[in-house]
């Protein structure tokens, strides 16, 4: 009975190690890289294929498609409502820069990390 309880407590420490461990890489995984702007609020892509445009509407000319990326947020105002079976629906855009300095684009909230509108991104 001994050797079955030490060897049911190893087991569980093991696994608790492992799951420590991996939420630990998980976290680290979405900590945004150094480098932006530090008077913007860092938002992240969390989902593949992206579209960037000229202005906050999908009539608008696509600038680049970014996949799973963080950019620094300028601000975030009112457009076109976009609906995606997948995730929803949003009229929120967030104006948005590369981290090296770039055009600002637009991308609708759908598809950035914090949900309908960001917190500590502000109103255009």
């Amino acid at each position: 009975m001994k050797r079955l309880m030490r060897h049911s407590v190893t087991a569980l420490a093991a696994a608790a190690l492992a799951v420590g461990g991996l939420a630990t890489t998980a976290q680290a995984a979405e900590a945004a890289p150094s480098g932006g702007d530090p008077t913007l609020t860092d938002v992240y892509i969390w989902a593949t294929d992206v579209n960037l445009r000229q202005q906050p509407t999908t009539d608008s000319n696509v600038l680049a498609v970014r996949s799973t990326y963080w950019l620094d947020a300028v601000c975030q105002k009112k457009g076109q409502y976009v609906n995606d079976p997948a995730v929803g629906g949003n009229s929120w855009w967030t104006a948005v820069q590369e981290f090296s300095g770039s055009d600002i684009a637009w991308v609708n909230n759908l598809y950035l990390r914090g949900g309908e509108k960001i917190a500590g991104v502000p109103d255009c």
